[in-house]
């Protein structure tokens, strides 16, 4: 019997060995693979965080980049305005000449559209005492002593504030002070801007 207890208490030491050995063996393969997969968690947090701050950054930039563009484009708008209102002063200015400006104004600009004297000058109604009958007469007979024909005509019926309307044949010249001043606009808009904002 003895020799059976012996037996048994082999077979169960070699168990409990084995037992042990298994259970290292599986302990340190649960503690490897722990430890990979936690190194794995930590490296995949590592990479979300990287990513996560390029984004935010990513975002960050399109923010201020968003803001810049848009305090330049009111930047922008604030100047053009100013412009504009630097133009619409101009008119102003234009249209506010004394009688005696406006004029001799008008005769300067007829004399550099080469009469012929047969035209029709377009004036607005209000102006009809600046740019009366003497005034057409006196035109004329200038016309005359130049050898053209002393035939211009007025009417009154323009729309516009100052500065007239030159008919020629159906071909109107368009010298009122709005249409001057914008046509003069693109070649001056440079120099406005650079006495107004340098």
């Amino acid at each position: 019997m003895s020799n059976l207890n012996n037996i048994t208490s082999k077979i169960i030491k070699d168990a409990e060995e084995k037992r042990d050995e298994i259970l290292n063996a599986a302990q340190v393969e649960s503690d490897s693979i722990i430890a990979k997969e936690t190194k794995k968690a930590k490296n995949l947090e590592v990479e979300l965080i990287e990513k996560a701050k390029i984004e935010a950054k990513a975002r960050e930039n399109r923010v201020i980049s968003n803001a810049r563009l848009k305090v330049r484009n009111n930047e922008l708008k604030a100047k053009q305005d100013m412009i504009s209102k630097v133009f619409e002063k101009a008119v102003e200015r234009l249209n506010s000449l004394s009688t005696l400006e406006y004029k001799e104004y008008i005769l300067r600009a007829l004399d550099s559209l080469d009469l012929e004297g047969t035209e029709i000058l377009i004036i607005n109604k209000k102006d009809e005492d600046v740019i009366n009958n003497k005034f057409l007469l006196d035109l004329n007979n200038k016309l005359i002593s130049l050898g053209k024909k002393g035939k211009i005509s007025i009417l009154t019926n323009g729309n516009f504030d100052r500065g007239f309307i030159l008919d020629r044949n159906g071909i109107q010249i368009n010298n009122t002070f709005e249409s001057l001043v914008k046509s003069l606009r693109s070649e001056l808009e440079l120099e406005v801007t650079k006495v107004l904002f340098n």
